[in-house]
């Protein structure tokens, strides 16, 4: 907890003691004026002597009396003022520092928060952006506020949490100029629903003039319904506190000692305005007239929902502020975004750099250094190269790289069906450049007195080289705007020639302890860097002898349990086939694995398979007894929602389940990444299975029956809209509200889980296990399934024919077909 705060003294006490002690001494002295004797004198002089021993005493008692109310609450319980250098304990500034001798003190950040937030808004706050920025920051709230948080926080004196809070907002002002206004250039009042960049923020302010008043901000007079009642003249406006305020030092200046009497002539409930008018009417400047500044400091209208959705937006990538952002846990995603913008932008420096180093070495006709040694950890190697259209020269024609063409649909000679639309990938990557091209375009549409928006992408030609670069050709419509002299708005065409270099690649190792039962163990690698770090070893000849001479000790903990879910109707014999993949790649492999059956009853006319799977159940157990394998009678019709809420409540709440079909094989590594995809209360993984075509169409007369499946468009297909398979923990199964057990037969169970999982804090894993295979078999639709359940059949079934290209062949060979399907 943060013992400290900011209290003033009681007005008057000074003066008052003053007073007091100055009647006394002179009501003494005045007994020694006249011709007296030496008795009167010595009389007078003892006078003299009591009554200023008795104004010490009454000065003490008074001083005891008036403090008593107001002490603050300190470590030491003493009064705030007793000690001057509290509030730069509190921030973390050196009192030494200031704006001559310190780059680090560019602007001084308060943030205006509550007691109710300080756990969540304004941690969240001070976890991302409040630390980088280039000064320092606090957080002011009212005089009872109290945290268990390392935040810097501030107490005001005598202000509550009251809304509007006005005297809060004029309060820290104030602060902030007693404190402050001797250490900083710039000052910023800021939110606590507020997103600052601290490097656009830093380079903004490093621009401007700090010696002039400056009173930056977005600029209001107040919306249509407050429009002339908020006591505003002509002339006069204020800026928006939601996306920041920011004062120079001498405009802060020359509004703090009129604080006071600002507080005493309010004319609305809005603290921003009334900000606004005090800095107008004793700092004389207005806040800042510019179109920009919505942009700069960006207020979303959207209110709980802004920075909800997608963060690929031109507002998001310029501005220095967002706001506001209600729920803290979306301001980590924001950061998390922001940080990755970060990363491309350095990442563009480490190209520009190699260029650089390129050119350099190609004049003076050395060779181009390979920086690829670990201390480095970066490989130059095609990153040197210009952007060219020219960089990659095949030697044969195999290596010639196709142009897929753009338009309102995507022409692609690689893909089996050549026409389609954009995929989301596609359009998400045209996008992206897109943005970024009319950044560049824009750069310096400020000093030319314009500025270009784009409409449409016309047509463009794309296409990819796997280790160096995506590249575009793109015919764009842009809108051409000039505000400066002659205004014009005309629509001008553009094309851009544009490369996105790939860069270096990383591998990052994952430790196997990620797959362990506890949750954070400590592997054999860690251990040796422990006791590096330990014992300071440099040499690794010591390092080495060191390790015989007292080895880590070898950890015996095992992988995470995984429980098998399996629903079963029937179908003995794929049955038979996938515990022969169960055995032995878990039993036999003694994974730490679980298994549940439900077995529900066979449609009629099938032959019941009950006794047969529970023998071979039985038999398994027997040899395996450390391994549960369990089966539960469902007797119902198939119901694949019921059946994996059956098997989710045979688990215990940390158990991590896997929900698979009868139709799948797997090896060890799906296990592997089961294990360490799935992360308790915070990740479920979706693997995309590879879904095998019917053998008999496309004649596979040199594939064995359920052999080992090739990875191949022309065997099979990969499942992306496919979400039946899914490893997730028991326990946030019920988080997210467990499976619709009123989903009766066959699909959509899938999908409403799915959907569940996405709404909830969870999330989503997916990538393509290409040990995970389905298994081809006919699919029979049930007639009597709801139409919405037996369309997703249908589509599934159809799907599982065969290659587009195979089927086109087949049509090509087979032309009766067509005609055939005329007559029908």
């Amino acid at each position: 907890m943060n013992p400290y705060q900011y209290c003033e003294p009681p007005v008057g006490l000074e003066l008052f003691s003053r007073q007091r002690k100055m009647k006394l001494t002179v009501r003494a002295l005045s007994g020694m004026s006249g011709n007296q004797g030496t008795k009167g004198k010595m009389a007078h002089i003892l006078g003299v002597v009591f009554g200023i021993l008795l104004g010490f005493i009454l000065t003490a008692a008074i001083r005891h009396l008036m403090l008593k109310p107001h002490m603050c609450l300190t470590t030491r319980n003493l009064p705030f003022y007793a000690d001057g250098n509290e509030p730069f304990r509190i921030i973390g500034l050196d009192k030494s520092k200031n704006i001559h001798n310190s780059d680090k003190n560019l602007v001084f950040v308060g943030i205006m928060t509550a007691n109710k937030y300080l756990d969540n808004r304004a941690k969240a706050v001070y976890e991302t952006w409040g630390r980088h920025i280039a000064g320092k920051i606090a957080f002011f709230s009212s005089e009872t506020s109290t945290t268990e948080e390392d935040i810097p926080l501030i107490r005001l004196h005598g202000v509550d949490d009251s809304y509007p809070p006005q005297k809060k907002s004029f309060m820290m002002l104030k602060y902030m100029a007693d404190h402050f206004s001797n250490h900083f250039e710039f000052f910023m009042r800021a939110d606590d629903d507020v997103y600052v960049r601290p490097e656009k923020l830093e380079s903004f302010l490093r621009s401007i003039n700090s010696s002039q008043p400056q009173f930056i901000g977005q600029a209001g007079k107040g919306n249509q319904e407050e429009f002339g009642r908020l006591a505003l003249k002509d002339d006069e406006n204020f800026c928006m506190g939601g996306p920041g305020v920011i004062f120079s030092r001498g405009t802060l200046l020359k509004v703090s000692p009129h604080i006071r009497e600002c507080l005493k002539n309010l004319r609305s409930t809005h603290e921003d305005v009334e900000v606004g008018r005090c800095v107008r009417t004793f700092a004389k400047v207005p806040c800042t007239w510019s179109y920009e500044m919505q942009s700069i400091l960006y207020h979303n209208g959207s209110g709980l929902e802004a920075f909800t959705g997608t963060l690929k937006q031109r507002e998001v990538h310029r501005a220095i502020t967002l706001h506001p952002i209600k729920n803290h846990i979306y301001l980590y995603r924001v950061h998390n975004y922001l940080q990755g913008l970060r990363v491309r932008s350095h990442e563009t420096d480490v190209i520009r750099i190699a260029r650089e180093i390129s050119k350099t070495c190609a004049e003076l006709e050395i060779k181009m250094p390979q920086l690829d040694d670990i201390k480095n950890g970066v490989l130059l190697n095609h990153l040197g190269e210009d952007a060219t259209l020219q960089k990659w020269n095949p030697a044969i024609e195999n290596e010639v790289l196709s142009w897929d063409f753009l338009s309102k649909a995507a022409f692609m000679l690689t893909d089996s069906n050549p026409r389609h639309k954009p995929t989301s990938g596609l359009k998400e990557g045209l996008e992206d450049v897109i943005r970024d091209v009319m950044e560049i375009i824009n750069r310096v549409s400020k000093e030319r007195g314009r500025v270009i928006d784009f409409k449409e992408v016309l047509y463009g030609y794309v296409r990819t080289h796997p280790s160096m670069a995506i590249e575009y050709i793109l015919d764009m419509l842009l809108l051409y705007k000039k505000y400066r002299g002659k205004k014009m708005t005309v629509p001008v065409r553009r094309h851009a020639y544009m490369q996105v270099p790939f860069g270096p690649l990383y591998v990052r190792e994952v430790s196997s302890s990620k797959l362990l039962e506890d949750a954070r163990p400590t592997s054999g690698l860690q251990q040796v860097v422990d006791v590096v770090v330990k014992q300071g070893l440099n040499d690794i000849s010591n390092l080495h002898y060191q390790l015989l001479k007292s080895p880590p000790p070898l950890t015996n903990k095992q992988p995470k349990r995984i429980t098998f879910v399996l629903p079963l109707a029937g179908r003995f014999s794929t049955f038979q086939r996938f515990m022969g993949d169960f055995k032995n790649v878990c039993l036999e492999r003694e994974e730490n694995v679980g298994l549940v059956v439900v077995l529900f009853r066979t449609s009629v006319g099938e032959e019941d398979s009950t006794e047969n799977v529970e023998a071979l159940v039985s038999s398994l157990q027997l040899d395996y007894p450390n391994t549960r394998l369990t089966v539960i009678q469902a007797n119902t019709s198939f119901a694949r929602a019921m059946a994996l809420e059956l098997g989710a409540s045979q688990c215990e709440s940390n158990d991590l389940m896997l929900f698979i079909d009868v139709d799948m094989t797997f090896t060890s590594g799906t296990l592997d990444r089961v294990r360490l995809h799935t992360i308790q209360g915070v990740q479920a993984y979706y693997p995309i299975v590879f879904s095998e075509f019917d053998p008999s169409v496309d004649e596979r007369k040199d594939a064995k029956e359920y052999d080992h499946m090739v990875i191949n468009e022309e065997f099979g297909y990969w499942r992306n809209f496919g979400f039946g398979i899914v490893s997730m923990y028991q326990s946030d199964l019920q988080k997210v509200g467990g499976m619709d057990t009123s989903i009766l037969g066959w699909g959509k169970e899938d999908v409403d889980l799915y959907e569940k999982v996405l709404k909830s804090s969870i999330n989503i894993f997916r990538a393509a296990d290409p040990d995970l295979v389905h298994v081809f078999h006919r699919v029979a639709c049930d007639p009597a399934l709801e139409a919405a359940q037996l369309k997703m059949c249908e589509d599934t079934r159809y799907s599982t024919y065969a290659a587009t290209s195979t089927l086109a062949k087949t049509i090509y060979d087979n032309p009766q077909i067509l005609e055939d399907k005329k007559h029908e």
